[in-house]
């Protein structure tokens, strides 16, 4: 296919407003595209069920594979421009582990991050303000082996993930791009050749384009099951709880860091402005498939208000037992809420993001298996490449669809999803901590 760059600007058609599709828009207008459009199925944006639509997210340059700690350290230099307004939270990441973090500090010292490696807990409890130690609010961190390996990045933190969504959004929009809420994609147009050439929407409206995006996070594989994408973008939820501190209690711990173990996937968030520690842990999470299917679809406040943001009682139990190895404190205070949090899981880790084998005019931008935000002000730079036939041949072949998959990239502690069962669902007499 001839590259597009010594073409007029193609029209683009973008499904999804979230990290992948908003991001790519910004990039497109950065490179002097004029006919862009996004579509979402949300009546309101940025959606309230969208993984990108949180209170927060890890902001970290920690990774095992160089790749991608190159790619973030880019992403950290664009989250502190004035674009984002302060949204970005740069307190530390302080992270736990073993080989996979031991990766991951050699990587960031290879790119120049500002890190410092911790040998003992008295140096881990060092991360955290004063206050908590003379308050017994810290934890010990006794079950740390004392092979294990620990560090800070100062160059790290967390985002506003909500916040800085919708000043993409916004921004996007002053430029020209349209962003169109309540317009679920019903099917693809093809032309004579079975080309992608635009969408028609549920309501009955079409759009053509030169180019069609997809992405749609989580909702990927369902939405478009002729595509067959289930063995690539498999939708997995992942459990969430909140706890909401007065101001007085905030202010203990808001100076602390980001704290990840990469032994358990446990990690937990200073308080926001909203004084809410939020806490989860990265595993393989859960696949829920609708009776009839055997495609895994999000089940989400808005397919199920009464319980789609309830989280398995086990999993409740765990961050709370993970909670009181970091702030024992905090552990004896009730849950303020959960949620179920969708992602969009490749088998291996990486992202998709390539063309459609066969069908030129159709571009994925989707599995971010639960690492793609904090890449929200560059991600789309690589999707406007692959449109315009330039991305690095390295990285096309390691995000392509139809890539041989790796084995897990050992971020998580657990690759193998498990199916949501229903009847395990917290519910609100969980969230009170009994003794």
């Amino acid at each position: 296919m001839s590259s597009f760059t010594s073409l007029p600007k193609p029209a683009v058609v973008i499904i999804g407003a979230g990290t992948f599709g908003l991001s790519t828009a910004y990039h497109l207008l950065e490179r002097g595209y004029t006919q862009v459009t996004v579509l979402d199925r949300a009546e309101h944006l940025p959606a309230v069920d969208a993984a990108s639509t949180d209170m927060n997210k890890v902001v970290r340059s920690c990774y095992g594979d160089p790749e991608y700690t190159r790619l973030a350290r880019q992403a950290i230099e664009e989250w502190r421009k004035d674009m984002w307004q302060n949204c970005y939270h740069e307190c530390g990441v302080l992270n736990l582990g073993d080989a996979y973090t031991e990766q991951s500090i050699n990587n960031d010292l290879k790119h120049g991050a500002n890190v410092e490696r911790l040998s003992n807990t008295a140096s881990i409890r060092a991360q955290f303000p004063l206050d908590l130690h003379d308050s017994g609010k810290l934890g010990t961190f006794a079950s740390l082996d004392i092979a294990s390996t620990g560090y800070i990045n100062h160059d790290g933190g967390w985002a506003e993930a909500e916040r800085a969504v919708s000043l993409l959004m916004e921004h996007v929009k002053k430029r020209g791009v349209k962003v169109l809420p309540g317009k679920p994609v019903q099917e693809l147009v093809k032309d004579e050749h079975g080309q992608t050439k635009g969408v028609r929407c549920a309501d009955g409206s079409e759009y053509e384009a030169d180019v069609v995006v997809l992405a749609l996070g989580s909702w990927t594989a369902s939405a478009f099951p002729s595509l067959k994408l289930t063995g690539k973008c498999l939708a997995t939820g992942q459990s969430i709880a909140t706890i909401q501190l007065t101001p007085e209690e905030a202010e203990e711990y808001r100076k602390s860091p980001v704290v990840i173990d990469f032994r358990t996937g446990f990690y937990v968030f200073p308080p926001t402005h909203r004084n809410v520690v939020k806490l989860a842990i990265h595993a393989a999470g859960y696949t829920y498939t609708i009776p009839g299917s055997t495609i895994s679809t999000p089940r989400t406040i808005v397919s199920h208000p009464d319980n789609g943001l309830w989280i398995p009682r086990s999993v409740l139990r765990e961050l709370k037992v993970q909670l009181r190895n970091v702030y024992p404190a905090l552990a004896e205070k009730p849950f303020s809420g959960t949620r179920m949090c969708w992602y969009t899981d490749s088998p291996d880790g990486d992202w998709v993001i390539g063309r459609y084998p066969g069908d030129p005019g159709l571009v994925l931008a989707t599995s971010g298996s639960g690492h793609a935000f904090k890449f929200l002000p560059t991600i789309g730079s690589l999707v406007a490449d692959v449109i315009e036939d330039k991305l690095d041949p390295k990285l096309a072949a390691r995000f392509a669809v139809d890539r041989q998959v790796k084995p897990p990239n050992g971020e998580r502690v657990s690759v193998v999803s498990q199916e949501l069962n229903i009847d395990e669902l917290c519910g609100p007499e969980d969230l009170i901590p009994t003794f």
